[in-house]
């Protein structure tokens, strides 16, 4: 990381944008850092991605339960202060929630 310069970042006045998924619905906080994009993302309780990941990202679950599902057919399930990392093109992954979940996204 090059050329961001110290900041804080209250999360609260971030602006929200909503993303649907098949089923609830994805709620976005978005800040650019250059080419990096910082999110705090709430999925609401029952949400299921509408397409499968094959962006990078590293995540780190604050609130709830997430449920990763891999193409392979692998399935993990992250609770608070747990985290998962994955490459740009490596694993095609999409993200469900039974109970809701709020995360923190650098991608």
């Amino acid at each position: 990381m090059t050329g961001i310069p110290f900041g804080v970042t209250d999360w609260a006045s971030v602006p929200v944008t909503e993303h649907p998924g098949v089923s609830g619905t994805a709620l976005w906080r978005t800040r650019h850092f250059g080419e990096l994009r910082v999110r705090q993302v709430e999925y609401t309780p029952g949400y299921l991605a509408d397409h499968w990941c094959s962006k990078g990202h590293i995540l780190l679950v604050l609130e709830g339960e997430l449920i990763t599902e891999l193409a392979d057919g692998r399935v993990f399930t992250l609770t608070p202060g747990l985290s998962y990392q994955v490459a740009d093109q490596a694993e095609p992954h999409r993200s469900r929630t039974d109970t809701g979940a709020k995360l923190f996204i650098v991608d």
